[in-house]
């Protein structure tokens, strides 16, 4: 068994004291989202950086359907996608997920799942997995009951991510998106309008 605090050797007993005092510590925290703004976005590159993954991962997981972004979406050739603060905070949990050998497949569900929670409620998860499967906990004790029922073999706090987000995004460059607007931006775009229409 480990020394550490909160770590256990495998096929260990994990100690619930070790992940009690880990709530304790601020793993399980209520949000302050009263300065988060929903319409500030953030470039691929900056979502990029804050949530530890390449731009190729960013480009196919928006492709894809797994995490796009909310402020706005690539709708053609030279617009930019812009990510909100939940979508960045999604991508680095994707990371983590990746990271520690869970499926695609089981990360899509656990996506659409998180995307049905509300911002505030994202904070007080924490996201346990066999490996296999993802499991919700927004309680320690639920953290502990599936830790001694063997089925957690590791857990991300979705609040200690969320600081690390908020912590990265405040030394990156942030935007408003300029209101929609019926014209074209660009020429080619306006010159393909005048065609169709």
């Amino acid at each position: 068994m480990s020394d550490t605090p909160g770590t256990t050797a495998p096929g260990a007993t994990p100690d619930p004291r070790a992940v009690l005092a880990a709530g304790e510590q601020g793993l399980l925290f209520e949000p302050d989202i009263s300065h988060l703004s929903e319409d500030v976005g953030y470039r691929g590159p900056t979502a990029c950086s804050a949530a530890g993954i390449t731009y190729r991962q960013l480009d196919y997981w928006a492709r894809t359907g797994l995490v796009e972004p909310s402020i706005r979406p690539a709708t053609g050739s030279g617009t930019q996608r812009l990510y909100g603060f939940r979508d960045i905070l999604v991508l680095k949990i994707v990371k983590r997920l990746l990271d520690a050998g869970v499926s695609l497949q089981q990360i899509r569900q656990a996506v659409t799942h998180l995307a049905h929670r509300g911002i505030s409620d994202l904070a007080t998860l924490t996201l346990m997995s066999d490996g296999a499967t993802v499991y919700e906990c927004t309680s320690a004790e639920e953290v502990v009951d599936l830790l001694q029922g063997g089925q957690g073999v590791f857990g991300i706090a979705v609040g200690r991510v969320w600081q690390e987000v908020e912590g990265s995004l405040a030394e990156l460059p942030g935007e408003r998106p300029e209101p929609a607007s019926d014209t074209p931006a660009d020429e080619l775009a306006q010159r393909r309008a005048r065609k169709t229409g």
